[in-house]
């Protein structure tokens, strides 16, 4: 049994690709480029927003563009993140398990922490015990730093850490950080990218995961 999972949001815990979507076609089309069809933002997404904005701008687009575009974005998804975002089927119900059972639980994620803590607290409550989200002058996942920070302050044996993402960009973190990795397949990507980036465990719904924790 694990007594510790750590959790990605975007894809994992939350479908916010809809949310994502709207804002990133609000910022193109004011300035005038076109917008991509929501799917596309399933490759666009998980490595935290100014990765996303270099992807939907065109090649080669300076920085004065890709700050602006970015103010754009946040500006819009600030007022709509909750519009259409909702957790994934079976995920409430998976937290309350692991809650019962006294697991401890973090969100490591790439999102903002203004926007991570919010959605968190709204949609899960005092499910998750710790949320690590993006902030300025941090790195972002894959780079270990916010899980190796969140193993440190709940005092947590790595061994003892799950560390459960949709995106290869997961399955690499839980690797530098030195964690057991499941890829779940309800998410933005799909088995053979999380295969190919060095899942443990695959799970296709939320009970695999509890069965994987309980052991």
């Amino acid at each position: 049994m694990f007594g510790y999972v750590f959790f990605d949001l975007d894809g994992t815990l939350l479908n916010t690709l809809d949310d994502l979507a709207a804002a990133g076609n609000y910022a193109l089309e004011t300035l005038g480029f076109p917008a991509y069809d929501t799917d596309r933002y399933r490759y666009f997404v998980g490595n935290g927003i100014p990765k996303l904005i270099e992807r939907i701008l065109p090649d080669g687009s300076d920085k004065e563009l890709r700050e602006k575009c970015h103010s754009l974005f946040s500006d819009y998804y600030s007022a709509h993140s909750e519009d259409k975002t909702v957790p994934y089927d079976g995920i409430t119900e998976l937290l309350d398990e692991l809650f019962s059972d006294g697991v401890k639980t973090a969100v490591i994620t790439n999102k903002d922490h203004i926007y991570s803590e919010k959605l968190i607290r709204k949609f899960f409550g005092d499910r998750i015990t710790a949320v690590y989200g993006s902030r300025p002058g941090t790195p972002h996942k894959p780079d270990p730093y916010w899980a190796d920070t969140a193993a440190y302050e709940l005092g947590a044996d790595k061994s003892n850490i799950l560390y459960v993402g949709d995106s290869g960009v997961d399955m690499l973190t839980a690797a530098n950080a030195g964690f057991e990795s499941a890829g779940v397949l309800w998410g933005f990507r799909d088995k053979d990218e999380l295969i190919a980036n060095g899942a443990h465990i695959i799970c296709s719904k939320p009970a695999d995961l509890l069965t994987v924790v309980r052991g």
